[in-house]
């Protein structure tokens, strides 16, 4: 412990390597431990004698090198292994270190400064050296960029001339560089925003903006940065100061802007007149307020009253006062004690006191805005006072926010707007944290208003009271999802508008914080609003705190105010005249006034209208506001106002009122653009915002139209990219207009390149290098290419250089220009050469004109047909009867050429057949078959029969197929007539060859419905013809087909019924739908062996249903239940049949009703007697006796065999009396049988067992005749009984 009390006496004695140690720093906080050497705990030492060794682990020590004065700083750059030696005389050397602790010399430079003095040396970012030497500057040596530069005291920051920096510190987790000076001040610097490699590379000064500076006593000779708080340590030799880091002091109020520029120093700008001013206060401020008459500071002990006269600020008074708030309206300030306000002259004099009750709490928070004062107590109450009369008068009575907004902590901050109507409070959050939320409270509506940065939501807003929703911004700007206000301001004159700074809050910051800025991004935001009751809140305008401002002051209608950073003052002001102060605080038009400079009150209140009904949507009374501005300024401000808002409907009235022509012809052809931005990027563009162009070209993605911009704005090298990177379809192009424009400039080696990239270099080059013809041939050589070879040729030939044309000509493969050449040296073999060898066109008919003109007929006519030029090489033949080359040119040639060959050969007279053949390839078929027939070529006549079509000539194809049937080739007349439409004649010649008509025939014969050629009626009789010709031929399925397309659908039935198809049929009365139709198809199939098939059975009740004919289908049952009796006895179910006939004929429409009713009678006693002997049988297993007693009642009725059978109930009879050996009766009613039916057919009724048993028991010997038939029919009774299907149904 001990140790350090003597390291700390030492360090304030002024010793520096002390101060070294004791750079207090706490465990944990600094890097990891890192050795660069090697891994272990060796280091680096120097002597007095300016040597400098190297200690090992071990302890073993070498000298790795030695100066020729004394080190002064020795510096290891880890990341490097390098290390930095700076000695007395300010020789700076950098060594190579090895791990064995060698060192090798990698430079050395002498820095600039004055020896002598005790030097302060520090390193930043590894590769800055910064050393202060008891100068007026601090000197920098740049490693990386290895350059220098120096940074001064600027004497309007307090700073005095001649005051020296003694030593310099530097804290990278603030990027600030301190240095303490001769008089007692410390000055602070910070390092410009970016990465340091950027930033380094920006020019020296302008790396370090100026902060601040402290003042202290004495001569500061030490200083350091430390601790987790980065705290500022300064020995000044009397004592050791510790500092903490203040926010800076600033206030705007009625045009005046006062700002802190260090603890004792502040800048008065007095916006109305345009001056700046410099004031010095004699104390440590924590407060300053300023109006248009004074400056008051006060820091929580005393009050300083500054008032304004002229051009300088007089003490207007001071006094005692411990209110740690106060704020001035006219000649009243306001200071606050316990539960009270206190009304004070300039000099303190107490002149009223606004008293609070205890609920409510003492008044800690003050804001004066046009006539009102607003007050927060620390109980979270709020009351407004109206201070327009001589007292203060209670405008708002007090309201509790925790009874307004439960849940939330204290106010941090009230302001009220100009007509004391709204109060906006930001309040902490439980956790004593700034909330997210701003609070709108409406003093006549008496209700509070959210508007929350957090919500996630598209609404931002929540009402406690009734109310309209916003929020809109929210979704605009998601990156403020995380930001927090941190200070608000009313308009001074515009009760509606409202502006906010918001930054990021910082338990959502993220970590690396420094790499955020590094990438430039803006973490504050501006925000201004309407803030009205018919609309709530209004997003008016929203923009990030530009990088030169500090922060901002408050807002007065056309400028938002901003206090400025002071390294920017600093910048203004040596632009300026060197003696001026320069302005801290600055002003910034709000969007709507830019370009308008200071209007006047009118113009300024039309504008904010205008902008607040735009920004509420209501167009109409926006219009209204503005309609009597006369000014171009006002108008084509709010012309860029609309590029922003992107209104171009208001945007053409701007620009009529303008006077712009070209703007609003410009907009008027960019309607046509698809995408809203782009059109709006034409109106930007017009008004000269090209940045706001690019962007929204970029936003809407519509690359063609941006790289057209960058071409307009010779930004070319932006067009190609943008060409290359998404609008390749335009790339060539824009490397063309880049390569005019180069050309244009003079820079044709780079236009040439760009000629190439666009293609077009082919004829632009030889054109832009027509003055310089070395240039040109160069370039053709380099290039070798075939198009500027022949180009070269030509100009080469034009200056009669016939060789050297020739050799280029052969280079670009020209062989016609070579055999023209050759030609025209009279060369002509080695041109017949070229010729033959290339097959070129153009040459070999070069050549054959040359042959043609030398007489030379059979080489001319051999190029001529190697140029394919047929009609000059059938020319030469007809001139000179070459017959069999002829007639091969002419087959190789037009259609033209032909029919002048054929047209040769005809009047010739005897190659007839080569005649009729070209002229049929020529397509001439009438001349053709002309001489066809007049020669009786049949062969001839065949081909060309099959070349003709429907579009060939009706008249030609008719004398075709006459000249065909006089032939008797019927098939080929027939196809001739069809191809013809000749449908009639065909069928004619159809019925009288008898030809059968096939599919394909019938087919070709049918006119389709959409043809032309037949009216529908006409068509019909056709194609009624060809079934009744299908029909008498026997092809009952394309006569049915063809009735159907004729619609007769009946006479397509009968041709169906004919061919017997039964699946066809009943298809076909399906889909037919017609009552005649059903009723044949059901007859027919009536017709067929219908009791053995269900689904027949089921077609022919369905059809004769579907045909209305209950009559037939009455019938049909009657039928049904007869082969239900007669095949296989089954009276059960042929008595239902009845049933379901007599139902059908009693529904039945009949002509006789008399024949009807006597039908229905006749079914109703079949009927009856069938239910009698049903009833019979069914009693009979019970009661035989009456079963028998009705069976011998029915054979009493009269006409009882129309509904049941003798052989059925005489054989039920015998069958019983047999059973029960009764066989007289029993042989009584055999004998009965025998009269009534066949004696072959008696098995069927009776069994032979029981045949025979009954003449045993009668004693009555079988006749011979009655045993053969029962033999023969005995297996009857073996038959398997066939059920059918129950056709009885209810169809």
């Amino acid at each position: 412990m001990g140790d350090f009390v003597q390291l700390a006496k030492a360090a304030v004695s002024g010793d520096e390597k002390a101060l070294d140690m004791f750079n207090w720093k706490k465990a944990g906080i600094g890097p990891p431990l890192k050795t660069a050497v090697q891994e272990g705990l060796s280091f680096f030492i120097t002597l007095a004698d300016g040597s400098v060794h190297y200690v090992n682990e071990k302890g073993k020590t070498r000298q790795v090198l030695s100066t020729d004065s004394l080190v002064r700083k020795l510096l290891l750059l880890e990341e490097r292994d390098v290390l930095l030696v700076i000695t007395e005389t300010l020789q700076l050397s950098l060594h190579a270190v090895s791990p064995e602790g060698e060192a090798e010399e990698l430079m050395k430079v002498k820095l600039s400064g004055k020896t002598g003095h005790s030097a302060d040396m520090i390193l930043v970012d590894h590769s800055l050296v910064v050393t202060a030497l008891g100068e007026t500057v601090i000197r920098f040596w740049d490693l990386d960029q290895d350059e220098n530069y120096v940074l001064s005291l600027d004497m309007q920051f307090g700073f005095e001339g001649g005051e020296c920096i003694n030593c310099v510190s530097y804290c990278s987790a603030k990027g600030i560089l301190a240095a303490g000076t001769s008089k007692g001040r410390v000055a602070m610097w910070k390092k410009a925003a970016g990465s340091h490699q950027s930033t380094w590379a920006s020019e020296g000064k302008e790396k370090w903006k100026f902060q601040a500076s402290t003042e202290l006593e004495g001569n500061v000779t030490q200083i350091k940065w430390g601790s987790r708080k980065n705290l500022l340590a300064v020995n000044n030799i009397s004592s050791v100061v510790i500092l903490s880091e203040q926010a800076m002091l600033a206030h705007f109020h009625q045009q005046v802007a006062v700002v802190q520029v260090s603890p004792n120093l502040f800048n008065v700008t007095i916006f109305s007149t345009g001056a700046t001013h410099s004031l010095r206060v004699d104390m440590n401020a924590s407060g300053v307020f300023a109006t248009q008459d004074a400056v008051v500071f006060w820091n929580g002990k005393q009050v300083a009253v500054f008032e304004c006269s002229g051009d300088t600020f007089r003490s207007a008074g001071s006094f005692l006062c411990d209110s740690p708030v106060l704020c001035v309206h006219g000649e009243n300030l306001y200071t606050v004690e316990p539960y009270r306000i206190q009304v004070r002259t300039w000099q303190g004099t107490v002149k009223q006191l606004l008293v609070f009750s205890e609920a409510e709490g003492n008044p800690c928070l003050l804001d004066v805005c046009g006539n009102f004062l607003a007050v927060g107590t620390d109980l979270a109450h709020l009351k407004i006072f109206d201070l327009s009369r001589r007292e203060a008068k209670v405008h708002c009575n007090s309201k509790s926010l925790s009874k307004l907004l439960p849940g939330h902590g204290d106010i941090l901050s009230v302001k009220c707007n100009a007509n004391g109507s709204k109060v906006s409070i930001l309040v902490s959050r439980v956790d004593g944290n700034i909330d997210s939320k701003i609070c709108f409270y409406d003093v006549e509506m008496d209700q509070v208003t959210l508007f929350d940065f957090k919500a996630e939501r598209g609404d931002g807003r929540e009402n406690l009271s009734a109310g309209q929703s916003i929020g809109k911004f929210v979704v605009e700007y998601p990156e403020l999802h995380s930001h927090i206000p941190a200070c608000h301001f009313w308009d001074q004159s515009e009760p509606r508008l409202f502006v906010c700074e918001v930054i990021p809050e910082t338990g959502l910051q993220p970590p690396d914080q420094k790499k955020i800025q590094a990438e430039g991004k803006m973490d504050v935001w501006i925000i201004s609003f309407f803030s009205t009751e018919e609309h709530g809140l209004l997003l008016q305008d929203s923009f990030p705190l530009p990088s030169s401002y500090q922060l901002l002051l408050g807002i007065e209608v056309p400028h938002y105010y901003f206090a400025k950073k002071l390294g920017e003052a600093e910048k203004g002001a040596s632009e300026s005249a060197s003696g001026t102060v320069s302005q801290m605080a600055a002003r910034r038009p709000m969007r709507d006034f830019t370009g308008l400079g200071d209007c006047d009150k009118t113009t300024q209140d039309a504008m904010l209208n205008f902008s607040y009904y735009l920004t509420a949507g209501d167009m109409d009374e926006a219009f209204k506001s503005i309609k009597l501005i006369k000014s171009e300024a006002v108008w084509e401000n709010m012309a860029r106002m609309c590029v922003k808002t992107q209104r171009l409907d208001v945007a053409k009235i701007c620009l009529g009122h303008m006077g712009h022509a070209r703007g609003a012809k410009a907009l008027r052809e960019a309607e046509q653009e698809p995408e809203q931005k782009a059109r709006v990027a034409v109106l930007a563009i017009q008004l000269g915002m090209l940045e706001d162009a690019e962007r929204l070209y970029k936003d809407c993605r519509r690359y063609d139209l941006l790289n057209k911009f960058y071409q307009a704005s010779n930004q070319w090298q932006k067009a190609i990219e943008t060409a290359e990177a998404h609008d390749r379809v335009h790339l060539r192009t824009t490397h063309y207009n880049y390569a005019k424009h180069l050309e244009a400039t003079g820079q044709q080696s780079l236009a040439l390149t760009h000629y190439e990239k666009s293609d077009t270099h082919r004829f632009e080059v030889p054109r832009m290098l027509s003055e310089d013809l070395q240039a040109l041939e160069n370039y053709i050589n380099k290039m070798k290419d075939k198009s500027l070879w022949k180009w070269w040729a030509q100009y080469l030939e034009s200056q009669s250089d016939m060789e050297s044309a020739l050799k280029y000509y052969e280079l670009a493969q020209d062989y016609f220009s070579l055999v023209r050449v050759h030609c025209f040296q009279g060369n002509i073999e080695k041109a017949a050469e070229i010729a033959n060898e290339t097959g070129n066109g153009a040459a070999s008919y070069h050549l054959a004109r040359q042959y043609e003109s030398q007489e030379d007929i059979k080489q001319a006519v051999h190029f001529y047909s190697r140029a394919q030029a047929f009609n000059n090489a059938i020319r030469l033949c007809k001139a000179n009867n070459l017959n069999d080359q002829l007639m091969n040119l002419a087959l190789l040639s037009s259609p033209e050429d032909m029919i002048e060959a054929a047209c040769y050969y005809e009047e010739k007279g005897d190659q007839m057949d080569r005649a009729v053949m070209l002229y049929h390839k020529a397509g001439h078929f009438s001349k053709a078959l002309e001489l066809a027939f007049a020669t009786q070529q049949f062969g001839a006549l065949q081909l060309i029969a099959e070349d003709l079509d429907e579009k060939s000539d009706p008249a030609l194809l008719a004398r075709c197929s006459g000249f065909f049937i006089e032939h008797a080739q019927y098939e080929k007349a027939m196809e001739l007539l069809l191809t013809a439409k000749k449908y009639h004649e065909a069928l004619q010649l159809c019925l009288e060859q008898n030809l059968t008509i096939t599919e394909e025939l019938a087919e070709k014969m049918t006119v389709s419905k959409e043809s032309q050629d037949l009216s529908e009626e006409s068509r019909r009789e056709l194609l009624e013809q060809i079934a009744d010709c299908c029909m008498r031929q026997g092809n009952y399925h394309i006569a049915t087909k063809k009735y159907t397309q004729a619609g007769n659908k009946l006479k397509a039935m009968r041709a169906l019924l004919k061919s017997g198809d039964t699946e066809k049929i009943i298809f076909f009365a399906g889909v037919s739908r017609q009552r005649e139709i059903y009723i044949m198809a059901a007859n027919y199939l009536q017709s067929l062996d219908w009791c053995k098939d269900a689904k027949i059975i089921a077609n022919i009740i369905s059809f004769y249903t579907k045909g209305g004919a209950l009559d037939l289908l009455a019938g049909f049952y009657d039928a049904c239940a007869q082969v239900e009796i007669d095949e296989y006895q089954n009276y059960e179910k042929a008595h239902r049949a009845l049933a379901e006939a007599y139902k059908c004929l009693s529904k039945a429409k009949v002509r006789s009703p008399v024949e009807q009713e006597s039908k229905l009678g006749q079914l109703q006693s079949r009927m009856s007697l069938m239910k009698r002997f049903i009833h019979a049988q069914r009693v009979y297993p019970e009661d035989p006796e009456e079963a028998v007693r009705q069976c011998e009642l029915l054979l009493a009725e009269q006409d009882f065999d129309n509904a049941v059978r003798h052989g059925d109930i005489l054989g039920f009879l015998v069958q019983h009396y047999a059973q029960v050996e009764e066989f007289h009766t029993a042989y009584r009613y055999l004998e009965e049988m025998q009269k009534r039916i066949p004696a072959s057919n008696l098995s069927y009724y009776v069994s032979p067992q029981t045949m025979e048993a009954v003449h045993r028991g009668a004693g009555v010997p079988m006749s011979q005749a009655q045993a053969t038939a029962h033999s023969g029919h005995g297996s009857m009774d073996n038959r398997e009984e066939e059920e059918v299907a129950d056709e009885v149904e209810d169809p």
